[in-house]
């Protein structure tokens, strides 16, 4: 007989998520990050649909968590602000993106 889901070990797991990841406007930006390694601040504006502000607002808290590096530079005479996952910041999508694995492949069908 299967345990009910409230039993399974992987559950306590939901309790452990990274909260500055688990933000839904959060992990978008981090999962494209992830993927892509680099982005300007407009690709990932288009990407996401979050506002300017709305997206600084959560790319601010990520730079501030050590997960995300902002690097502003210059295309021509045009600022450019270029973001990419730190190497911690990776990491800890690794963890996340295991542990939600967990939790996610423990649940009945």
């Amino acid at each position: 007989m299967n345990k009910p889901f409230f039993e399974e070990e992987n559950l306590h797991l939901l309790g452990e998520l990274d909260p500055v990841v688990h933000v839904p406007a959060r992990l978008m930006i981090i999962t494209y990050l992830y993927v892509v390694e680099s982005a300007d601040y407009v690709f990932l504006m288009r990407l996401t649909g979050l506002s300017w502000g709305n997206l600084y607002t959560h790319i601010t808290k990520l730079e501030s968590a050590g997960y995300l590096v902002m690097e502003k530079t210059f295309r021509g005479k045009k600022p450019v602000t270029i973001l990419h996952l730190s190497d911690h910041g990776r990491e800890v999508f690794r963890k996340y993106k295991k542990d939600m694995m967990k939790v996610l492949d423990g649940l009945p069908d």
